[in-house]
């Protein structure tokens, strides 16, 4: 499709090169100077009639009779050279002109017509539809979002990318079995329903927002070598090493299946105990593989070239561009102007 859509702009230019020369050399026809030397020269014609007495005194007058040769003489032919004029030459090219120009006209009808065609079909085979989440045709819900660590991302960032990946799959699997360390600590013990509440409100809050706030930026930052997103990711992830840290520690009444936590019920059911040291253990792992990875963006990070300034100037263009954004600013300036019109 790419190398058609080539073709077809090549060709539209080879037409629009050739109709503009036409146009030029219509315009050049239709200049004054030459319409007035066409009419000059016709009305010379017209002033000359051969078969006037005043022409055919004065042709008398100046020829002179030519000898004629003794012997047989032979009879002139009179050869009579039919030319056409400047105006009969000027309205059979300007004919021709319109005539080309009607044709270039139809092949870039026809250019366009084809690609239209091309583009309706290129927008049915999109290769980029969502493909994550990875849920069934029938499901009612369609995937959101566009993965592709091969076609997206560089070679280089393609396992320090799928590795971030997997940490939010280790988040996430971590989240749910917090819920359930909860849940067997509040079956032993009523009063930590406060902490089997809370685990349910960090499950169904902390799985979507890692996902949207830390990993799809380090994967546009990869993707489209993007400083703005760099720093949206160290921002955002620094803070969600800190969450780890506080989960791990585990500090009863906040939803954490810690090591405090865990420790402070060694005395109880020894399953319990047993599932909330293997929660804790988790957060620990989440914690620990945070810090290792955000080492090694950081130290990527630093070869790509990017900055804190290239990441002002990336934030600022897309504010600007952004339609919404214009829009809200237009109707907050005619509200202004408005408001100040009111009051005078």
């Amino acid at each position: 499709l790419s190398i058609a859509g080539a073709l077809l702009a090549v060709l539209r230019g080879a037409l629009i090169v050739r109709w503009v020369s036409l146009g030029l050399l219509l315009r050049r026809l239709r200049d004054p100077s030459v319409t007035q030397l066409t009419n000059t020269s016709q009305s010379g014609l017209d002033e000359f009639n051969p078969f006037s007495e005043s022409s055919q005194l004065t042709n008398a007058a100046r020829t002179t009779p030519a000898a004629q040769p003794s012997g047989h003489s032979q009879p002139a032919v009179l050869q009579t050279s039919v030319e056409p004029t400047p105006q009969a030459v000027a309205a059979a090219a300007q004919a021709g002109l319109l005539q080309q120009q009607a044709e270039l006209e139809r092949k870039a009808a026809e250019l366009e017509k084809k690609e239209r065609e091309l583009q309706s079909h290129a927008a049915s085979i999109d290769p980029r539809q969502n493909n994550w989440p990875p849920l069934p045709k029938r499901c009612p819900i369609k995937p959101c979002f566009y993965q592709d660590f091969s076609a997206d991302i560089p070679a280089d960032y393609q396992r320090i990318c799928k590795m971030l990946y997997y940490l939010w799959m280790l988040h996430s699997i971590t989240l749910l079995l917090n819920l359930l360390a909860c849940l067997a600590w509040f079956t032993v013990d009523k009063s930590r329903g406060v902490d089997f509440g809370l685990s349910i409100l960090w499950l169904i809050l902390f799985t979507p927002c890692a996902f949207l706030c830390w990993y799809r930026p380090i994967y546009k930052a990869f993707r489209s070598d993007s400083s703005f997103s760099f720093f949206v990711f160290f921002f955002i992830f620094f803070c969600q090493i800190a969450i780890y840290i506080i989960q791990a520690v585990g500090i009863p009444g906040w939803g954490d299946s810690g090591w405090i936590a865990a420790l402070s019920e060694v005395h109880g059911n020894l399953a319990v105990v047993v599932i909330m040291m293997v929660v804790a253990a988790f957060f620990t792992l989440c914690a620990v593989l945070s810090l290792f990875l955000l080492k090694q963006v950081h130290s990527l990070y630093r070869r790509t070239g990017a900055s804190f300034q290239r990441a002002q100037e990336e934030f600022s263009q897309g504010i600007l561009t952004n339609r919404s954004f214009q829009n809200a600013a237009a109707g907050a300036a005619s509200s202004a102007a408005q408001s100040a019109f009111r009051g005078n």
